[in-house]
């Protein structure tokens, strides 16, 4: 068991770190690293001391099972929504602790780099995060880099002599080199380091044992917190947002179209962009677009990253509501009306414009990176997952609007509204219409082509009839 412990006065961590010694032990030996991580020892003297009783936080989420039997209580399809919501996200302690083991990290980094700052980004910090999921983090060197430029007096100026690179990728990957092998080794509770430094995007991965969190650190991903600045600004505007996320991912993950494992399945990045997406399509707009966001700045809120205007309002208050009060209730049923619907073959999902565009490239599903636009964040996913989102928009509307509207007088025991979209016979159904849709097909363009062909034979034949009556009407 571990414990958060905050002093009100810095000067009692020094007395404590005073009074701490280093482990000995007559069969292993230590790495004298001095963290924040204490252990609380009974001295040989005084075995017979006991454990307090002490209630734990929660980490982790309900299973579905439980969830469902909650929501089935409920009086509304809004309220179930909120309700779960209100059991996935993330408390302020999980927040503080995702912050605390930044700072650790940050005491092993400082070795090499003292002016760094590690930064959580991703769910952690965009409004959306989940009980349980990872902690990304940004080990930010720019503190360093910038510095305090002094003008030189004379003709002279010093600069620190440095180790030169090829590339600042290849400068990235050394860094999380060893930056990663400094965790692994002397880290405390820091297990099962793997340094992924060859991926698009470098990083070190391991999982922090006292925290239970597993750990992505990156060093040269700046563009993804502005991401997590966008996805925070949006989660804040209107409280209908993040009932929506987190009850359409809670969908998406219960019937296997996101995943936890790296592959084809839409991620959870682009099903919440996909929905920031449905909310402005909306008349009024529940949000603005990317766009939008970027005319509203002010001078001191520019961002160019990499070339890529990164730019978006931080004053909320310079956002103006327009005032839609549509319930969740119907903004889910049009969600899953429109996406069952949506012309994936050739429009593009962009909320930096807000609207549909042709697709610049073939993919399944084009989703345009909001701070990269020649970016696609949904390259991975192929035809069967987008077919199987589809199908399962399709079943998602129809059972809805069968029986969503259920009220108070309804029997407690039977999964209803949202709650019933979370049943396994949902997923089943929906695979089982989509393979008969796909049998089905080959006849009904069969059927569409003897149509077209008949009407096209009439047509021909109605011109021929009009131009001998043409003929026979002119004058010899």
């Amino acid at each position: 068991m571990y414990a958060v412990v905050e002093f009100s006065e810095k000067d009692s961590i020094g007395s404590l770190r005073e009074a701490t010694n280093i482990p000995h032990s007559q069969h292993e030996a230590t790495v004298p690293f001095k963290s924040r991580l204490l252990a609380i020892k009974a001295n040989s003297g005084n075995p017979s001391l006991s454990q307090p009783s002490v209630q734990c936080l929660k980490q982790t989420p309900i299973g579905v099972k439980e969830l469902i039997q909650k929501l089935s209580s409920e009086d509304s399809v809004d309220q179930q929504m909120y309700s779960l919501t209100e059991e996935y996200q993330l408390t302020e302690e999980n927040v503080c602790l995702r912050f605390l083991v930044c700072s650790l990290l940050k005491d092993i980094a400082a070795a090499y780099f003292p002016e760094c700052i590690i930064r959580p980004f991703g769910s952690s910090v965009n409004g959306f995060g989940k009980l349980g999921c990872d902690l990304d983090m940004f080990l930010d060197l720019d503190p360093i880099s910038r510095g305090n430029i002094k003008q030189p007096s004379g003709g002279l100026s010093l600069e620190y002599q440095m180790k030169r690179t090829s590339s600042e990728r290849s400068a990235t990957q050394s860094i999380l080199a060893v930056i990663g092998e400094c965790v692994d080794q002397f880290g405390p509770g820091c297990v099962g380091m793997q340094k992924i430094l060859n991926a698009r995007c470098p990083l070190v991965r391991f999982a922090h044992q006292p925290s239970g969190f597993q750990c992505d650190l990156t060093a040269n991903n700046r563009v993804a917190l502005k991401s997590s600045e966008l996805l925070y600004l949006y989660s804040q505007l209107d409280r209908r947002v993040r009932a929506m996320v987190f009850s359409l991912r809670c969908w998406a993950r219960v019937h296997s179209i996101t995943s936890n494992i790296a592959g084809a399945w839409i991620t959870n990045f682009s099903l919440t962009v996909m929905v920031i997406f449905f909310l402005q399509q909306r008349s009024p707009a529940v949000l603005p677009t990317l766009d939008q966001l970027r005319d509203l700045a002010e001078p001191h809120d520019k961002c160019i990253i990499e070339g890529n205007d990164c730019t978006i309002v931080s004053d909320l208050s310079r956002i103006q509501d327009q005032g839609n009060t549509e319930t969740l209730e119907h903004l889910l049923q049009e969600f899953f009306e429109f996406y069952g619907n949506f012309a994936f073959s050739r429009l593009s999902i962009n909320i930096r414009k807000g609207k549909e565009q042709y697709k610049p490239e073939a993919a399944p599903l084009h989703i345009q990176n909001p701070f990269e636009p020649t970016l696609n964040v949904s390259k991975n996913v192929n035809n069967t997952q987008l077919e199987n989102l589809v199908a399962l928009c399709q079943e998602s509307a129809w059972l809805l609007q069968k029986g969503g509207a259920v009220g108070p007088g309804h029997n407690r025991d039977t999964p209803w509204g949202f709650a019933a979209l979370l049943l396994p016979s949902v997923s089943q159904a929906a695979r089982s219409k989509g393979k008969r849709r796909k049998t089905l097909e080959p006849a009904s363009k069969r059927m569409r082509s003897l149509l077209e062909s008949l009407k096209s034979s009439k047509t021909s034949a109605g011109a021929a009839d009009s131009s001998k009556k043409n003929s026979s009407t002119k004058p010899h």
